[in-house]
């Protein structure tokens, strides 16, 4: 079933996956420690270790949503990674994905770099391309990620979105974002299906982009690159960029967007080595509220 991935610890209120026992409708928890194109500071491998660390910390009681965690969510572990060879991990990460999918399950993913994501969707992709074209695409993230190549490479952290734009989303909603290429700005101006709020944006205007995201029709698709947050509340990150977004309008925005039909769910770009770090910790919250949120 799983072909490439090994067993490890289990992020916090999660369940073991076992294939004789009948498995309940719900979300399968994958880490994939892969950070071979970092351009700045490297260590996201580290990043599922971190986070599922990191979620011991959470009572199963959500204080803020006033609801427990209760839906089915199996930890099956890290998919097997090839830091030297982007290709065979890719196949090695849909492979995955695609068994969880045939199980009824929607993945979540911990990375690792944002490249892990190109895996996960492209997963989505082929097990059923008409899905994956009614998908609106929810993007966090300090930076577009949508140059064509990036260091003469066509996957890259810094290309991810732009590989997943050419697959045929219906939209891509690109939030937090406050350094571009000045090329990959224009590129992004001229796409009609492609929206973007800065980061800026976002503290003065949440309300009216809270709105927007409450309007979205049909299944999302939400990767969160932590570099979101601004580098206070996120320090061990691959590439930080200050004014950031805080938690708290992070916590914001999932709670209108964790409820709507979300075909899966990524946190990447944890380099955290330490335990108890902010990075982690913020990252494995985001995971926690998505799950909280959930019925089933």
């Amino acid at each position: 079933m799983f072909f490439y991935a090994d067993n490890m610890m289990r992020f916090a209120f999660s369940q073991e996956l076992n294939e004789e026992e009948e498995i309940e409708p719900g979300y399968a928890i994958m880490g994939i420690p892969f950070d071979s194109t970092t351009s700045y500071i490297a260590g996201s491998r580290n990043g599922p270790k971190a986070i599922r660390e990191a979620s011991y910390d959470f009572e199963s009681y959500n204080l803020r949503f006033d609801t427990s965690l209760t839906c089915f969510n199996y930890d099956i572990g890290d998919v097997q990674v090839n830091n030297g060879n982007y290709e065979k991990t890719n196949d090695m990460i849909k492979d995955t994905v695609i068994s969880v999918l045939e199980l009824g399950l929607t993945p979540i993913a911990m990375g690792g770099e944002h490249t892990i994501t190109n895996g996960v969707l492209g997963a989505i992709y082929d097990y059923d391309k008409d899905y994956f074209n009614d998908l609106t695409v929810i993007h966090f993230d300090a930076h577009f990620d949508m140059r064509n190549t990036y260091l003469d490479e066509k996957y890259s952290h810094a290309t991810v979105l732009r590989r997943i734009h050419e697959l045929g989303p219906k939209k891509i909603i690109q939030l937090g974002i406050r350094s571009a290429e000045y090329e990959e700005h224009e590129h992004v101006k001229q796409q009609e299906n492609i929206e973007y709020y800065t980061s800026h944006d976002i503290q003065d205007n949440k309300e009216a982009i809270l709105k927007e995201l409450e309007s979205i029709k049909g299944p999302i698709y939400i990767t969160v690159d932590i570099d979101v947050l601004d580098p206070a509340y996120a320090p061990s990150v691959g590439t930080p960029a200050s004014c950031g977004i805080t938690p708290r309008d992070l916590e914001d925005m999932m709670s209108i967007l964790a409820p709507k039909e979300t075909a899966g769910l990524d946190v990447v770009e944890v380099s955290s080595n330490t335990l108890g770090d902010s990075t982690s910790i913020n990252a494995a919250k985001v995971i926690y509220d998505f799950l909280c949120l959930k019925d089933y």
